[in-house]
Protein backbone atom coordinates (compact mmCIF):
# COMPACT_ATOMS: atom_id res chain seq x y z
CA UNK A 1 0.00 0.00 0.00
CA UNK A 2 1.37 3.42 -0.97
CA UNK A 3 2.34 5.80 1.80
CA UNK A 4 -0.22 8.46 2.59
CA UNK A 5 0.23 12.07 1.56
CA UNK A 6 0.80 14.86 4.10
CA UNK A 7 0.50 18.56 3.39
CA UNK A 8 2.93 20.62 5.49
CA UNK A 9 2.25 24.34 5.95
CA UNK A 10 4.92 26.46 7.63
CA UNK A 11 3.30 29.61 8.99
CA UNK A 12 6.37 31.40 10.37
CA UNK A 13 5.76 33.54 13.45
CA UNK A 14 2.08 34.24 14.04
CA UNK A 15 -0.28 35.31 16.81
CA UNK A 16 -2.27 32.56 18.47
CA UNK A 17 -5.80 33.75 17.62
CA UNK A 18 -5.29 33.85 13.86
CA UNK A 19 -3.78 30.35 13.85
CA UNK A 20 -6.63 29.00 15.98
CA UNK A 21 -9.07 30.34 13.36
CA UNK A 22 -7.00 28.68 10.64
CA UNK A 23 -7.07 25.37 12.52
CA UNK A 24 -10.83 25.56 13.00
CA UNK A 25 -11.40 26.18 9.30
CA UNK A 26 -9.01 23.40 8.31
CA UNK A 27 -10.66 20.96 10.73
CA UNK A 28 -14.07 21.59 9.19
CA UNK A 29 -12.61 21.20 5.71
CA UNK A 30 -10.88 17.92 6.65
CA UNK A 31 -14.14 16.55 8.11
CA UNK A 32 -15.73 17.30 4.72
CA UNK A 33 -12.74 15.65 3.00
CA UNK A 34 -11.99 18.86 1.12
CA UNK A 35 -8.30 18.96 2.11
CA UNK A 36 -5.68 16.26 2.77
CA UNK A 37 -4.14 15.53 6.14
CA UNK A 38 -2.27 18.69 7.06
CA UNK A 39 0.45 19.68 9.51
CA UNK A 40 0.66 23.36 10.43
CA UNK A 41 3.98 24.44 11.96
CA UNK A 42 4.25 27.79 13.68
CA UNK A 43 6.26 29.90 16.10
CA UNK A 44 3.86 31.89 18.29
CA UNK A 45 4.02 35.33 19.78
CA UNK A 46 4.04 35.00 23.61
CA UNK A 47 0.76 33.46 24.76
CA UNK A 48 -0.69 31.42 27.61
CA UNK A 49 -3.39 28.90 26.73
CA UNK A 50 -5.77 27.18 29.12
CA UNK A 51 -7.18 23.79 28.15
CA UNK A 52 -10.46 22.27 29.30
CA UNK A 53 -8.88 20.94 32.51
CA UNK A 54 -6.99 24.14 33.32
CA UNK A 55 -6.90 25.52 36.84
CA UNK A 56 -6.90 29.30 36.96
CA UNK A 57 -4.47 29.28 39.88
CA UNK A 58 -1.88 27.73 37.56
CA UNK A 59 -1.55 31.13 35.89
CA UNK A 60 0.83 32.71 38.39
CA UNK A 61 1.13 36.19 36.89
CA UNK A 62 -1.57 38.82 37.28
CA UNK A 63 -3.51 40.01 34.22
CA UNK A 64 -1.82 43.39 34.59
CA UNK A 65 1.64 41.83 34.56
CA UNK A 66 0.82 39.69 31.54
CA UNK A 67 -0.50 42.72 29.68
CA UNK A 68 2.66 44.66 30.48
CA UNK A 69 4.74 41.79 29.13
CA UNK A 70 2.63 41.53 25.98
CA UNK A 71 1.51 37.97 26.77
CA UNK A 72 -1.94 37.07 25.45
CA UNK A 73 -4.24 34.59 27.24
CA UNK A 74 -6.69 32.21 25.52
CA UNK A 75 -9.10 29.62 26.90
CA UNK A 76 -9.39 26.87 24.31
CA UNK A 77 -11.00 23.49 23.68
CA UNK A 78 -7.97 21.22 23.81
CA UNK A 79 -7.24 18.75 26.58
CA UNK A 80 -4.77 19.52 29.32
CA UNK A 81 -3.98 22.30 31.74
CA UNK A 82 -2.04 25.55 31.24
CA UNK A 83 0.84 26.00 28.84
CA UNK A 84 3.01 28.75 27.41
CA UNK A 85 3.99 29.35 23.80
CA UNK A 86 6.61 31.83 22.67
CA UNK A 87 9.37 32.56 20.18
CA UNK A 88 11.88 29.75 19.74
CA UNK A 89 9.24 27.07 20.34
CA UNK A 90 8.12 24.86 17.45
CA UNK A 91 4.37 24.27 17.64
CA UNK A 92 2.74 21.64 15.45
CA UNK A 93 -0.99 21.47 14.73
CA UNK A 94 -1.86 18.25 12.87
CA UNK A 95 -5.25 18.24 11.16
CA UNK A 96 -5.51 14.50 10.53
CA UNK A 97 -8.38 12.14 9.80
CA UNK A 98 -7.59 9.15 12.03
CA UNK A 99 -10.13 6.93 10.27
CA UNK A 100 -10.16 4.05 9.57
CA UNK A 101 -7.07 2.54 11.18
CA UNK A 102 -5.93 5.04 13.85
CA UNK A 103 -9.08 5.62 15.88
CA UNK A 104 -7.20 5.37 19.17
CA UNK A 105 -6.69 8.55 21.19
CA UNK A 106 -3.98 7.10 23.41
CA UNK A 107 -2.04 5.85 20.41
CA UNK A 108 -2.32 9.28 18.76
CA UNK A 109 -0.92 11.06 21.83
CA UNK A 110 1.89 8.53 22.13
CA UNK A 111 2.75 9.05 18.46
CA UNK A 112 3.02 12.82 19.02
CA UNK A 113 5.32 12.13 21.95
CA UNK A 114 7.40 9.86 19.73
CA UNK A 115 7.80 12.63 17.14
CA UNK A 116 9.36 14.96 19.72
CA UNK A 117 11.46 12.17 21.22
CA UNK A 118 12.85 11.31 17.78
CA UNK A 119 13.71 14.94 17.09
CA UNK A 120 15.61 15.08 20.38
CA UNK A 121 17.38 11.79 19.61
CA UNK A 122 18.48 13.22 16.25
CA UNK A 123 20.49 15.78 18.25
CA UNK A 124 21.93 13.13 20.56
CA UNK A 125 19.58 14.09 23.41
CA UNK A 126 18.25 11.16 25.46
CA UNK A 127 14.56 12.12 25.57
CA UNK A 128 11.90 9.80 26.90
CA UNK A 129 8.35 9.44 28.22
CA UNK A 130 7.39 9.70 31.89
CA UNK A 131 4.76 7.29 33.13
CA UNK A 132 1.43 8.89 33.95
CA UNK A 133 1.94 12.23 32.17
CA UNK A 134 2.03 13.34 28.55
CA UNK A 135 4.90 15.00 26.75
CA UNK A 136 8.58 14.47 26.02
CA UNK A 137 11.14 14.63 28.82
CA UNK A 138 14.88 14.66 29.43
CA UNK A 139 15.14 12.87 32.76
CA UNK A 140 12.65 14.92 34.80
CA UNK A 141 12.86 18.04 32.61
CA UNK A 142 9.95 18.64 30.24
CA UNK A 143 11.08 19.24 26.67
CA UNK A 144 7.76 19.19 24.86
CA UNK A 145 4.06 19.41 25.67
CA UNK A 146 0.92 17.97 24.10
CA UNK A 147 -2.72 19.05 24.14
CA UNK A 148 -5.19 17.73 21.61
CA UNK A 149 -8.80 17.75 20.59
CA UNK A 150 -10.38 15.08 18.39
CA UNK A 151 -13.82 15.58 16.87
CA UNK A 152 -15.34 13.17 14.32
CA UNK A 153 -11.91 11.48 14.46
CA UNK A 154 -10.24 14.57 12.98
CA UNK A 155 -7.53 16.10 15.15
CA UNK A 156 -6.83 19.67 16.27
CA UNK A 157 -4.22 21.37 18.45
CA UNK A 158 -1.09 19.27 18.94
CA UNK A 159 2.45 19.54 20.28
CA UNK A 160 4.94 22.20 21.35
CA UNK A 161 8.67 21.45 21.27
CA UNK A 162 11.06 23.84 22.98
CA UNK A 163 13.92 24.57 20.58
CA UNK A 164 15.49 27.91 21.56
CA UNK A 165 12.60 29.03 23.76
CA UNK A 166 13.21 31.65 26.46
CA UNK A 167 12.31 29.43 29.39
CA UNK A 168 11.57 32.42 31.64
CA UNK A 169 8.12 32.48 30.05
CA UNK A 170 7.25 29.29 31.91
CA UNK A 171 7.76 31.12 35.22
CA UNK A 172 4.42 32.81 34.53
CA UNK A 173 2.52 29.53 34.93
CA UNK A 174 2.59 26.07 36.47
CA UNK A 175 3.38 24.32 33.17
CA UNK A 176 0.80 21.60 32.48
CA UNK A 177 0.09 21.57 36.23
CA UNK A 178 3.49 19.99 36.99
CA UNK A 179 4.82 22.27 39.72
CA UNK A 180 7.90 20.16 40.48
CA UNK A 181 8.94 19.56 36.87
CA UNK A 182 11.40 22.04 35.32
CA UNK A 183 11.13 22.93 31.64
CA UNK A 184 14.00 22.55 29.22
CA UNK A 185 14.77 23.03 25.52
CA UNK A 186 16.98 21.53 22.84
CA UNK A 187 19.29 24.53 23.25
CA UNK A 188 19.45 24.13 27.04
CA UNK A 189 20.25 20.43 26.77
CA UNK A 190 22.92 20.96 24.10
CA UNK A 191 24.45 24.06 25.64
CA UNK A 192 24.16 26.11 22.45
CA UNK A 193 21.56 27.63 20.14
CA UNK A 194 19.86 25.38 17.60
CA UNK A 195 18.90 26.34 14.06
CA UNK A 196 15.11 26.72 14.18
CA UNK A 197 14.74 25.95 10.49
CA UNK A 198 16.82 22.78 10.86
CA UNK A 199 14.78 21.67 13.88
CA UNK A 200 11.63 22.27 11.83
CA UNK A 201 12.88 20.07 8.99
CA UNK A 202 13.81 17.32 11.45
CA UNK A 203 10.34 17.54 13.00
CA UNK A 204 8.70 17.21 9.57
CA UNK A 205 10.80 14.14 8.79
CA UNK A 206 10.11 12.54 12.17
CA UNK A 207 6.39 13.25 11.90
CA UNK A 208 6.25 11.59 8.48
CA UNK A 209 8.13 8.56 9.82
CA UNK A 210 6.01 8.08 12.93
CA UNK A 211 2.67 8.56 11.15
CA UNK A 212 3.72 6.65 8.00
CA UNK A 213 3.35 9.46 5.49
CA UNK A 214 5.31 9.80 2.29
CA UNK A 215 8.27 12.09 3.11
CA UNK A 216 7.18 15.64 2.21
CA UNK A 217 9.29 17.62 -0.22
CA UNK A 218 11.91 19.89 1.39
CA UNK A 219 10.31 23.09 2.58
Amino acid sequence: MAARQLRVVQLGRRDYASVLDLQTEAHAARVRDEIPDTLFLVEHDPVITLGRAAKREHVLATPEHLKALGVAVHEIGRGGDVTYHGPGQLVGYPILDLRPDRCDVRRYVRDLEQVMIRVAHSYGIAANRVEGVTGAFCDNRKLGAIGVRISRWVTMHGFALNVNTDLDGFQLIVPCGLAETPVTSLARELGHAVSFSEATQRAIACFAEVFAYQPPAAQ
